[in-house]
């Protein structure tokens, strides 16, 4: 098959090299890709969020499936248009994809479907908002409704923290994304990720991840689009994953199909834990980033023919196989991230870098320019390992990562930290 996978993160670098070793795959391009992806795939310079010109280029290059990595072309549409062109896509509806795009759109699915989440109030101005703070006190979280790139969440521990959130998110820091702000209860406990393929009717769980969002080790500093994963996460025991399918997902899913949105693609709960009870943080629509890179790294090549009986209406025929290990990544950051960062910083040492289906480092932010690897985002590289043990895996991954020069980047040295 000729497949197209549409993104330039770490997250796209997995889904690439997960595909592109199942031999169905005899063609594999990514737009607009990375340098990294550069050497498992072919790059192409396409918009991603024209959905015609998406179309267009899939056509032109036979393309049989499609496979959407981030969340903005869902949110646009583009699967919605392929769908319609006659291509094979592996993604939600732009409709369905609310339950990333809107905050305050999933507060009320999870309402109707009983699903246990914080309580909540939605805003559309700012002094309102500020009055419900008070009442509520601190601690207390304050979240742009629309897509803000995963940083429109400001967990505030005082309340004068949350109050400057409100002036933010009003005062455009967020773009359109904070025109409406969601303020919900501060949930105490040990957050995980847990992911389920669905194709509309069907559900396939296909694997459990805890992120580090912080910047800072120990969970300190403040929130980042993730710092490292591990896969699987203890705390997301088996019990307490059945109790999150039945209670939360299976009920969201069953009233996005009452209400004329089915869902077809990988829907990722945000899931905080205590006492044994799972209650929904957030959905996303798409693989995390960096969780993506821990699950592509144990599923390997049957990820495409998982994918692939999510976008057919198959998935009640299939399995995921998990192998009895571990995997760990890393990520490594621009100095200054998530702050002001400088670009363009050279990178030595990866061509060293060990690539096996145990060992491997996926780029999120590079390019190549005059024979080097540069830096090009805050968040660069995803070093990733898998091992029979958690600290084996922990052990090759910074094994890794001191084999890489480049003394303008950072990572965070206790990844794992919870679960070691």
């Amino acid at each position: 098959m000729n497949i197209l996978i549409l993104g330039s993160g770490g997250r796209e670098h997995a889904l690439a090299w997960a595909v592109k070793q199942n031999p169905k795959c005899d063609r594999l391009i990514v737009a607009p890709g990375n340098a990294g992806i550069a050497t498992v795939a072919e790059c192409a310079s396409l918009d991603i969020l024209d959905a015609d010109a998406v179309v267009t280029f899939a056509e032109e290059n036979a393309i049989d499936f499609l496979i959407i990595g981030p969340e903005a072309p869902l949110a646009a549409g583009v699967a919605d248009r392929c769908r319609d062109a006659g291509l094979k896509v592996f993604g939600p509806s732009q409709a369905a994809a609310q339950l990333e795009a809107s905050k305050a759109f999933t507060k009320a699915i999870c309402d109707s479907a009983n699903a246990p989440t914080a309580a909540y109030a939605r805003f559309t101005e700012a002094a309102p908002a500020k009055d419900y703070i008070r009442q509520q006190g601190a601690p207390i979280v304050v979240k742009a409704d629309g897509l803000a790139a995963g940083k429109g969440v400001i967990v505030a521990m005082n309340e004068q923290d949350a109050l400057d959130a409100i002036d933010d998110m009003f005062g455009g820091e967020f773009g359109s994304a904070g025109a409406e702000v969601v303020i919900e209860e501060f949930m105490e406990g040990e957050e995980a990720s847990y992911f389920i393929l669905v194709d509309g009717e069907s559900v396939l769980p296909i694997g459990t991840a805890q992120d580090h969002k912080r910047v800072g080790e120990g969970d300190t500093g403040p929130n980042t689009g993730g710092m490292g994963a591990y896969s699987p996460a203890p705390v997301l025991s088996d019990d307490i994953a059945q109790k999150a399918l039945n209670e939360i997902v299976i009920p969201t899913m069953k009233e996005m199909a009452k209400q004329g949105m089915p869902y077809q693609g990988v829907l990722y709960a945000g899931l905080m834990i205590k006492d044994g009870q799972p209650r929904l943080v957030e959905y996303n629509c798409r693989f995390g980033d960096p969780e993506c890179q821990v699950l592509m790294m144990r599923l390997g090549g049957q990820a495409l023919d998982l994918l692939l009986a999510c976008a057919e209406g198959r998935l009640s025929d299939v399995s995921a196989n998990w192998a009895d290990d571990h995997a760990m990544t890393v990520v490594m950051a621009a100095n200054g991230y998530p702050g002001s960062y400088e670009k363009g910083t050279v990178i030595n040492g990866l061509g060293a870098l060990p690539e096996t289906s145990s060992e491997y480092t996926f780029h999120a932010g590079t390019a190549e320019k005059d024979g080097n690897i540069v830096a090009t985002g805050g968040r660069v590289l995803n070093v990733t390992a898998r091992g029979a043990t958690l600290k084996e895996a922990a052990d090759r991954a910074y094994a890794m990562i001191d084999q890489i020069d480049w003394p303008e980047g950072f990572c965070r040295r206790d990844i794992g930290w919870r679960a070691l």
